[in-house]
């Protein structure tokens, strides 16, 4: 069977904990990855290069994206932001399972260029709580909240363009399961054609003396 890592890209709607759930992972088990972006800005205090950002220059980048050298990218305000693939494919063959944690649209885009990769959609136990955990932070305002609840009730409707949901009720246990989801896609044929055509050949040869 095949050692290579899995793709997975985490979604959810603003509060679902998406990035204690990454944290989670990354704590939790010794084989995930968070994929590092490469952006032309500069970098802030306490940012390291490669590890924060790969901080690179506008030409630089330009030619990494007439290279097809990036799985996805944006820009914003003025600076480029994408994926590298060199990264990722790097640390999916170590065997680490790469995580992306992106909105619906990249996530599709994703879906894309590779069609092997795992879309996990991280979902609150309820309309309700997700709203209880947004207000629960205490930073956001009565007018942020109703724009975020709003979102989430527009995102709501690319949840079946998922692979996986996984319900953020209980951390530990919602960490278990998105772990669970990945190492079952380990176990899809198309992961596994190498082992599949050998298993084949042999019996080809078997059933032919």
């Amino acid at each position: 069977m095949g050692d290579r890592g899995v793709l997975t890209v985490i979604s959810g709607f603003a509060g679902t904990g998406k990035g204690t759930i990454v944290k989670g992972l990354m704590e939790k088990y010794d084989n995930y990855a968070l994929s590092v972006s490469m952006t032309t800005r500069s970098p802030r205090p306490g940012e390291e290069n490669g590890k924060s950002y790969f901080f690179v220059s506008r030409e630089e980048f330009e030619k990494t994206i007439e290279e097809d050298g990036l799985i996805e990218y944006a820009e914003y305000v003025g600076n480029y932001y994408g994926t590298p693939k060199a990264y990722v494919e790097e640390k999916m063959k170590a065997g680490f399972n790469v995580i992306l944690e992106i909105e619906i649209q990249g996530a599709r885009n994703i879906k894309k260029i590779y069609p092997d990769a795992v879309l996990i959609f991280i979902m609150p136990p309820g309309a309700d709580e997700l709203e209880d955990r947004l207000r629960g932070r205490g930073t956001e305002t009565d007018d942020v909240i109703r724009k975020r609840m709003d979102r989430a009730a527009l995102e709501s409707d690319g949840i079946e363009d998922y692979d996986y949901i996984a319900v953020n009720d209980e951390i530990d246990k919602c960490v278990s399961d998105v772990h669970t989801i990945i190492e079952a896609a380990k176990m899809r044929p198309q992961m596994n054609e190498e082992f599949i055509n050998k298993v084949r050949e042999g019996l080809k040869k078997k059933a032919s003396r």
